[in-house]
């Protein structure tokens, strides 16, 4: 019986998660998935197995070209392995996807995907068509541990980081379901991806690393590192980390303009003030004015709305000499949330005197509301739903595959 591997588990604190050891639960057939495993580790996992060390590094590349450039899930279809040699691959390994326990479609086209991972545990991921851009909305932990307290997916507890593989797998069945395999440069609806779903991705880091790098990869998916952003909170201490080793676009959830309010509504600025975040952004490693560095900011009635609120907005993004963008978000309601989004009127204010001062402050337009898939808004069904019923439609969906 091979031993489970150990990774590195944040278990929500107040503020910063505490690492913890925790056992991964092997798959039951005994066969390792390689999705999510690096180019290394690809070819490691070959040669463990008993493959010719000789062969194992073609055989790598070759297996890497059809998972990931032609999204091939079955080692029977892949032409240039041996006939001989697919049955023996069958028989020690596997190409998961997540497995789709609910999808959903808005009426405005959004849409949205409850997972599940091999362990019962539920993440949701979000699909928003633009007539130029198609943009999935990545989960990189299942629940989160920040609680900012405009988030209803802060409202869920922790219960562990998604794995390389859950990450990439995500990207993966967004492709499935759009038929663009093989991958391609040009003329895809997915054109760009935000670590924004559920969890904090900096507390995920080397997870999120691995993912995005597989992603990226020329050799695969191909997507540019200019087409993905990574969206965090404020974990100033792993920011310039974020900037060196995975060099993507940063977005940072401000959402306010003191550090009295921003304890409030995001607790971790207990730990990283204000003035860290901003000082973290302006040493953010590649930020110019080709690349500029997000600021989302969700608007509150009478809590950060103000057009005072927006001129001190400015100040700070002009002192730090930011490249800056500031991505106004009409706050999106949840049953119990403890704010009102701002009057339309209020938020156009604030917009105006961000773009007064030369700032760019474009207004987002909430999308798949109907579905619970807008921005702070993810929150799994399992939380909804009984396990009973999310059992049952799992159940039909795979009666209905055959």
């Amino acid at each position: 019986m091979q031993t489970a591997p150990v990774l590195s588990m944040p278990i929500p604190g107040h503020i910063d998660p505490v690492p913890v050891p925790r056992a991964l639960v092997p798959r039951s057939d005994g066969r390792i998935d390689l999705l999510g495993l690096s180019k290394a580790d690809l070819r490691m996992a070959l040669e463990t197995s008993q493959h010719d060390p000789k062969q194992a590094k073609l055989r790598a590349k070759q297996l890497w070209h059809w998972i990931y450039n032609r999204g091939v899930t079955d080692f029977s279809l892949m032409t240039d392995i041996s006939k001989a040699m697919q049955p023996w691959l069958e028989q020690r390994f596997t190409i998961s996807r997540p497995q789709v326990v609910e999808a959903q479609v808005s009426t405005d086209g959004t849409r949205k995907w409850l997972l599940r991972t091999d362990d019962g545990n539920d993440y949701e991921m979000v699909f928003i068509p633009d007539a130029d851009r198609g943009t999935l909305c990545v989960s990189s932990q299942v629940g989160c541990t920040l609680n900012c307290r405009f988030c209803h997916t802060g409202t869920m507890r922790l219960v562990r980081n998604l794995t390389p593989g859950e990450i990439v797998g995500q990207v993966m069945l967004a492709r499935d379901a759009l038929g663009e395999w093989p991958s391609q440069p040009e003329g895809r609806m997915l054109t760009n991806i935000v670590m924004m779903g559920m969890g904090e991705p900096l507390y995920n880091f080397d997870n999120v690393r691995d993912g995005l790098k597989i992603v990226m990869d020329g050799d695969g998916i191909g997507l540019s590192r200019r087409r993905i952003t990574l969206s965090t909170s404020g974990v100033v201490p792993l920011m310039a980390r974020a900037g060196e080793e995975i060099s993507v676009n940063l977005a940072v959830s401000l959402h306010a303009v003191t550090n009295e309010i921003r304890d409030e509504i995001v607790p971790i600025n207990r730990k990283y003030k204000l003035e860290q975040v901003l000082q973290a952004c302006a040493d953010y490693p590649g930020a110019n004015n080709a690349r500029r560095i997000t600021f989302e900011y969700v608007m509150l009635k009478d809590k950060n709305d103000s057009d005072a609120d927006a001129r001190e907005l400015v100040r700070l993004l002009k002192k730090y000499d930011l490249p800056a963008k500031v991505n106004l978000i009409p706050f999106n309601p949840w049953p119990g949330a403890p704010y009102e989004c701002s009057t339309p009127e209020r938020i156009k204010a604030f917009s105006n005197i961000v773009f007064d001062s030369g700032i760019s402050a474009p207004v987002r337009t909430p999308r798949g509301r109907d579905i619970d898939a807008a921005c702070g808004q993810l929150k799994t069904a399992s939380e909804k739903r009984t396990r009973a019923e999310l059992d049952r439609l799992a159940e039909e969906k795979q009666a209905a595959l055959g």
